[in-house]
């Protein structure tokens, strides 16, 4: 008779759910802040789970579920939740995953008028577009790292958005020379940034005149890869290096830290008309190698080139902020790898993240293809576009 009961009793033990070893995960999105709804969750239950021990989890709740997800691949509900609750089903066999619910709301395309001639060139396919077109969310929630002659932070084009970080290169925590103010300004300024909602970090590795040590460089670089680690930039840092030396592999080995890290980092190609892996960190496969164009699509005459360039960007007569307060226009690829830069902290906070070699890749593929005139044999034709839905 004891055998016969242990067996009806068999059953039930069987579908008794199994306690799990670790509660599930609760999600809450970092970026959503004040768009979080109190009380409000998606339950997510693993794939395999039946529709009825999926109407059986829901007996959980005290409240009715706001809606039931049925499909195969995506099992669950959302509901309000008590905070007993939400406990009780992290601890449910069932549950894959809990998500505190958002408000999601529309992401609108603005247009900037007389924009710069690089900042329209980079949302239009065409040359003569109307405007820079971009995401109003450009940039919000990245940090930007200008490694360079500092930057001139009080700027108003910088909003309160740019901050003196480290000083590698001489005592004076200013930009003597205009040349890192210049960029910043590229990177995320009000009027002349590709990405106007980033934060600005400044970390000097070259003095008043230009110019710096490469140990110098190296110390800034490896500063990033320890600082970045360290901020709230809950869509991703973004690193530019306008600059450029003989070729050190130290300096590469630095650059790919960085990458390693998980900090996406543009680079000039150089300004003497030859091949860019005759020097670094240009030379460095890993980072992205970033070349210069003129506002007629051509290759900027002093453009370097070759297999290792990515991607090409304005670079001739490029206007933005200066570190007198006001602007400035002047050439080089050090003004066209911050538009890739910029475009980079753009790409990450409106599409989602990427690691860091995965986006020079990205940037590279939604490039306008053959667009430059003048690229020479062995060198990648793309020209950088912001993936401006309307082209």
């Amino acid at each position: 008779m004891r055998f016969s009961v242990l067996l009806a009793l068999m059953p039930m033990v069987l579908a008794a759910p199994s306690k799990r070893s670790w509660p599930a995960p609760l999600h809450i999105p970092r970026s959503t802040g004040e768009n979080l709804i109190h009380g409000k969750y998606i339950v997510k239950l693993y794939d395999h789970v039946a529709t009825d021990d999926l109407h059986r989890t829901m007996t959980i709740t005290a409240a009715e579920a706001d809606h039931v997800y049925d499909v195969p691949g995506f099992k669950g509900f959302a509901s309000a939740l008590t905070s007993d609750e939400v406990e009780n089903l992290q601890n449910h066999p069932d549950v894959e995953f809990i998500e505190q619910d958002s408000i999601v709301t529309t992401t609108a395309f603005v247009t900037q008028s007389s924009p710069t001639w690089g900042l329209s060139r980079v949302s239009h396919r065409s040359r003569g577009g109307a405007g820079y077109v971009y995401d109003e969310g450009a940039g919000a929630g990245t940090c930007a790292y200008i490694v360079d002659t500092g930057i001139y932070t009080a700027h108003p084009e910088f909003e309160g958005r740019a901050t003196w970080l480290a000083n590698y290169a001489d005592s004076s925590n200013s930009d003597g020379n205009g040349h890192g103010t210049h960029v910043a300004g590229t990177v995320g300024s009000k009027t002349y940034g590709v990405a106007k909602k980033t934060q600005l970090y400044a970390v000097k590795v070259l003095n008043a005149s230009g110019s710096g040590t490469t140990s110098g460089v190296i110390a800034g670089m490896n500063f990033v890869t320890s600082d970045s680690a360290t901020r709230n930039c809950p869509k991703g840092s973004v690193a530019n290096m306008s600059l450029g030396g003989s070729v050190s592999a130290a300096l590469n080995s630095a650059g790919r830290a960085m990458i390693n890290a998980g900090v996406f980092l543009a680079v000039a190609a150089g300004n003497s008309n030859t091949d860019a892996s005759t020097s670094s960190p240009a030379g460095e496969p890993l980072l992205c190698t970033v070349g210069a164009t003129t506002s007629s699509d051509t290759r900027a005459s002093f453009s370097n080139y070759g297999s290792v360039v990515d991607i090409w960007a304005p670079g001739q007569d490029v206007l933005s902020t200066w570190n007198n307060g006001g602007t400035n226009t002047i050439s080089g690829t050090s003004m066209a790898s911050p538009h890739i830069t910029g475009l980079g902290a753009y790409l990450l906070s409106t599409e989602g993240f990427r690691a860091p070699q995965a986006l020079c890749s990205y940037i590279a593929s939604i490039g306008t293809s053959n667009a430059i005139s003048g690229i020479p044999s062995g060198t990648v034709n793309k020209l950088a576009f912001n993936n401006n839905p309307s082209g």
